[in-house]
């Protein structure tokens, strides 16, 4: 079998046991398995169909078995793993992935048990080979654990006793929860599992954080099968009952993971918008400003004006930069654009470095950071730093490693200088548990993102953060955050960040068990709005408009959707409610008055287009309607007027198509030519955009007394005259 027919069958058959088609799975298996020829696996397969059809011939029967369901669980559990069995053999000779290319070479060594791995990290760390040897092991034991089989009950209580020593480097415990995670993807077994279980006991709050994030994606990447296994709902009950913080935890977790959906955005607004734009104005100030300007002096005295005038000058810059710096105080991956470039030092060709937590003494460091010295005090600094992830804290020391000697002091002293104290605040605010946890977890799931995006061999991955990973839906995780106040911050958040299709179901489950809250169906109106579906929008606002019949803002979602909908009736009722709770707003009047005007009511138009336009002494908002209306009731001069205000402020190509209009029906055909011709360059001189607009009001044209034989000619001499020929 060739590996996409590996591949194909094995999807067809965990397919089929998803949907519980256990007779199709067999059938699928036993195709997969005589590509093998193994009569191992063909024995194992006799006698779980054996089982199966006895089961249900005993239920044919009429017997009451009060056993069946258990035994059909086995079944299920059974064939899963023969599966899992069948389809690593196929793969193991021939696939190029990652995963069998270290199985194949470590196959071809001795194993160590992980007795004697664990004797060897244990070895104290008192020179340079020591270390190295520490480190050699460590990326063993990592190793060992992701390419492993399902691990036996002896190996278990090995990894278990390296978990729990506490005279181990912090390191290793975090490697091993990773590795779990890692082997975890590819195959499933719950052993592994479980071994994670054990890992959210302990002390350390950066394996404690692991663990959590490591179950949650394998019980989101086995969400099918996870009823089968009802002892990791009793895991998660036992140690939520000593552990309360729990709920707040998965909350914080699942938010970080919606969060980094962001970064790609981020990354490409950076590179599109933000930095060009910093690059245009860097000339002008390099012009300005005289860089020793940048030096403080004695005095403290603040930034000089004439700098922020320039800023000032690019005000879509301080706009965007406002946004930036929001996110990064949210949390947000604001650091990777920054490091997708600084993952191709030889560090980061293995696998285990990536989820490797950033420690100062490693060995690729000590060539040039001495005990004492500048280097070894910035990468301690570095190391309490809680908005870089481990991944970019090694890239930016293996950055300033490729320096000239100068310009790293250079670099250092600056950073001692500015970042240190950034972390030196940080780690204040960090005083309570809780907040130190958010903090792990979000560098936790940014490593996990590096290794996903950035990692070489990223292919021979699935990559978590391309899948929904909507966690509130998991069954085993509904005890914490299916409560009201869980899910509505998921709700809110991912309506926040414009995930309406990912909000709007959480709103629908909760107005489901809370009908009496206004809010929520507002917000499904407002979600259903936003995927133009105007109708529920309807429905789910007019419900709520019952419950709260005083809402302002309702009452425009309702008449919005009316106008969108071409039912401006409808749209004025609304509109008219609103009108009674707040007469001084003038977008609704501005919006009563664009109603009137589709029912060509023109008088009752203009009543409120008036009213806005001496109201509005900024805006001149009701100008163009005003003008409209005026040529459309033949009020040409009045027209002719508004019509000279508006091509005085920023005329747009309809402003001057319409102002030729007007000339035209005033007879004066010279100015209408005028007009037109500038209709035409302001659309970038395409005259079949013009010519598409103009055909549209051929009807008002006729209507101001124009006569239709005049149309064509008057087109075609706007034609000569762009052409320079009249």
């Amino acid at each position: 079998m060739t590996i996409q027919e590996i591949n194909r069958a094995y999807n067809r058959i965990v397919g089929s046991l998803d949907n519980k088609e256990l007779k199709n799975a067999f059938v699928f298996l036993h195709g997969m398995i005589s590509g093998l020829q193994t009569y191992d696996f063909q024995a194992k397969l006799s006698g779980l169909q054996d089982t199966y059809t006895y089961m249900l011939r005993y239920k044919l029967e009429g017997a009451n078995d009060p056993m069946q369901e258990q035994i059909y669980h086995s079944l299920l559990i059974s064939t899963y793993e023969l599966t899992d069995q069948v389809n690593h053999k196929a793969l193991e000779e021939i696939s190029p992935l990652l995963f069998y290319n270290k199985r194949r070479s470590l196959q071809l060594i001795p194993m160590k048990s992980y007795s004697e791995i664990h004797a060897q990290l244990q070895i104290p760390i008192q020179n340079q080979e020591n270390k190295l040897a520490f480190e050699h092991t460590l990326h063993t034991l990592f190793e060992q654990i992701w390419i492993s089989d399902p691990l036996a009950s002896d190996d278990v209580i090995a990894i278990k006793e390296i978990l729990y020593d506490e005279t181990l480097p912090s390191t290793v415990g975090c490697q091993i929860i990773s590795a779990l995670w890692m082997g975890l993807q590819t195959y499933f077994d719950k052993e592994k599992l479980f071994l994670l279980f054990d890992a959210l006991y302990l002390e350390e709050e950066e394996k404690h954080v692991r663990a959590i994030i490591s179950i949650m994606l394998t019980l989101y990447l086995y969400r099918k099968r996870m009823f089968l296994y009802p002892q990791m709902v009793d895991r998660l009950a036992a140690f939520s009952e000593t552990y309360p913080a729990l709920t707040r935890e998965i909350r914080t977790i699942i938010l970080r993971f919606i969060l980094s959906r962001e970064t790609e955005r981020i990354t490409r607004r950076l590179h599109e918008e933000i930095i060009p734009e910093m690059i245009k104005l860097s000339p002008k100030l390099h012009k300005k400003i005289n860089p020793k300007d940048f030096m403080t002096d004695s005095t403290g005295e603040e930034m000089n004006p004439e700098w922020e005038e320039i800023m000032s000058e690019s005000s879509s810059l301080n706009k965007k930069m406002e946004e930036f710096s929001e996110l990064q105080m949210e949390g947000a991956d604001v650091m990777h654009s920054t490091f997708i470039h600084l993952k191709n030092f030889p560090f980061f060709r293995e696998i285990s470095n990536w989820f490797l937590p950033f420690t100062p003494e490693h060995s690729a460091f000590d060539r040039f950071f001495q005990e004492g010295n500048k280097e070894n005090e910035v990468l301690k600094t570095l190391a309490s730093a809680s908005f870089i992830c481990d991944s970019d804290k090694y890239s930016l020391c293996f950055s300033m490693l490729q320096l000239p000697d100068q310009h790293r002091n250079a670099l250092l002293s600056q950073f001692t200088g500015q970042a240190a104290e950034m972390i030196e605040q940080q780690k204040e605010e960090l005083i309570t548990k809780h907040i130190n946890i958010e903090a792990l977890i979000g560098q936790y799931v940014q490593n996990l993102y590096r290794f996903y995006k950035l990692f070489p061999g990223k292919k021979d991955f699935e990559d978590i953060f391309a899948l929904p990973l909507d966690f509130h839906n998991l069954k085993p995780l509904e005890p914490y955050i299916s409560d009201k106040e869980s899910l509505m911050i998921i709700a809110e958040y991912y309506l926040r960040k414009n995930y309406i299709t990912d909000a709007l179901p959480i709103f629908e489950h909760l107005s489901k068990e809370y009908p009496e809250n206004d809010t929520l169906f507002q917000k499904i109106g407002y979600c259903k709005q936003l995927e133009n579906d105007l109708q529920g929008a309807l429905k789910a606002y007019k419900y709520a408009d019952l419950l709260n019949s005083e809402s302002k803002w309702l009452l425009k979602r309702i008449a919005s959707c009316y106008r969108t909908l071409k039912q401006p009736e409808e749209a004025l009722k609304y509109y008219h409610r609103y009108e009674v709770l707040d007469p001084d707003d003038l977008s609704v009047q501005l919006n009563i008055g664009h109603c009137f005007l589709e029912l060509k009511e023109y008088d009752k138009a203009l009543k409120y287009y008036f009213k806005v336009d001496y109201l509005d002494t900024k805006k001149h908002r009701a100008w163009r309607p005003i003008a409209w209306i005026s040529f459309l009731t033949g009020k040409y001069d009045q027209a002719c007027n508004y019509y000279g205000k508006i091509l005085e402020n920023q005329p747009g190509m309809q402003d001057y198509l319409n102002a030729g209009h007007t000339e035209w029906a005033l007879n004066n055909i010279k100015g209408a030519l005028k007009f037109y011709t500038q209709s035409v360059k302001a659309e970038s001189s395409d005259l079949h955009k013009f010519i598409e607009q103009f055909n549209q009001d051929i009807p008002d044209l006729l209507g101001a007394g124009i006569e239709e034989n005049e149309i064509p000619l008057v087109l075609d001499q706007l034609r000569y005259l762009l052409d320079g020929e009249l």
